[in-house]
Formats: structure tokens, C-alpha cells, sequence
């Protein structure tokens, strides 16, 4: 179990809407064996701030302004290896659940839950590993709805988003160009883009990016 002095595990809270990233931190605080040591508002923030506090569980935003949430997990993993990363949102359908969940996060809580399941959860995460839902074997919330976009198109886009050619991604995501190229064509059919520059104005407007 990741804990502090007396048992308290160290919190750092991350996400952009100051009301949502605040009320979480007072919500944690009010707990006698949780510790809040920080909060960041983007990705970029958190990495640091993870690599600076070494807290036990970071409670991430899969919607941060800067990066997507796979890439954040990851860099925060890397990081602060003993960090474990709890999936915080209001869309448990989002395309980037998936990746993060690859890239090493613990579980997942979504926005309307109870301050008490949160605290649960993070307790959970900080003790086992894992967060387990009642209703949940895996950590993972069932989908509602679907996504836009599956897991692997998501992967492509984001790598769409920093300018690598289908070759280029194709050798991150370990696909063939052809492959690349079939995705990118159901990407901008599912999104009504017209071209590269379209697929990735249009994801940041479904908040794919």
C-alpha cells in the first residue's frame, strides 16, 4: 500500500476547470487519511508537479487542454514510477479511456459520482493498485453511448495532431502505411473532414484533443 506517515496518501489533483479541480481537492481534504500535496491544471503541469511531490495517486482529467490524457499517464509514470493514476470524468465513452488505461492508469471514477466513492476509489488505487467498481470487475465504467472514434483511430488522430506522416505513425502504432491511411480515411468520414487540418479542428470540437 502507497501511504505516508500515518497512513495518509498523498493526492495530487489535475484538471483545467478551477470550480471542478478545487471542489475535488476540498472534497479529498476533508478526509483524515487523504493529503492533497498539489494541483495542476494541464498535463504538462501535472508531469511536473508529479515528478516534484512523488504523491502516491494523481486523480487525472481525461480532457486537459495541452495533451491528451494517454500521453500524460505515460510521462507521469515515467516520472514518478510509484505514482498510480486515477482517471477523473464526465465521459467515460472518451476515446482516450482506452490508451490511458494502456499507458498505466489505475481506475476510473466519473464526475457525478459521490465525494465518498471518490475517496474510496483513491484509497483503492493507493492500497491495491486498482480501483474496482461494485458493479465492476475491470476498474473500467461501462460505455454510454460509445465514442466517436475507437481506441486505435483516437491513437492515429493524436498522432495526426503533431504533424507525423502516415509512415511515421505508422512505425509508433507498429501498422503499415496502407493501415494508417485506412484508419485516417474512417477518422475523417466519421468526423466529416475533408483533409488533415479538419480531422484535427474537428476532434478538438468532439474534445478528442
Amino acid at each position: 500500500m502507497l501511504t505516508g506517515p500515518g497512513g495518509t496518501v498523498h493526492v495530487l489533483v489535475v484538471d483545467d476547470h478551477p470550480v471542478v479541480r478545487d471542489g475535488v481537492a476540498a472534497q479529498l481534504a476533508s478526509h483524515h487519511d487523504i493529503r492533497v500535496v498539489g494541483v495542476a491544471t494541464t498535463g504538462g503541469q501535472a508531469v511536473v508537479e508529479a515528478a516534484r511531490l512523488r504523491p502516491h495517486v494523481v486523480v487525472l482529467d481525461v480532457r486537459l487542454p495541452d495533451r491528451p490524457a494517454p500521453d500524460v499517464a505515460a510521462q507521469i509514470r515515467s516520472a514518478s514510477p510509484g505514482t498510480r493514476i486515477l482517471l477523473f470524468t464526465a465521459f467515460p465513452e472518451h476515446a482516450g479511456v482506452g490508451p490511458s488505461f494502456a499507458a498505466g492508469a489505475a481506475g476510473m471514477v466519473v464526475k457525478d459520482a459521490s465525494a465518498d466513492t471518490l475517496a474510496v476509489a483513491v484509497r483503492d488505487v493507493a492500497r491495491t493498485g486498482r480501483y474496482r467498481p461494485p458493479d465492476r470487475a475491470d476498474g473500467r465504467q461501462p460505455p454510454r453511448g460509445g465514442g466517436v472514434v475507437s481506441a486505435r483511430e483516437y491513437d492515429v488522430i493524436r498522432l495526426v495532431a503533431t504533424g507525423l506522416t502516415n509512415t511515421e505513425i505508422g512505425e509508433q502504432l507498429h501498422l503499415s502505411p496502407n493501415t494508417v491511411k485506412a484508419y485516417l480515411a474512417t477518422v475523417m468520414r466519421k468526423l466529416e473532414a475533408r483533409n488533415r487540418a479538419q480531422v484535427i479542428s474537428r476532434a478538438r470540437t468532439h474534445g478528442l484533443l
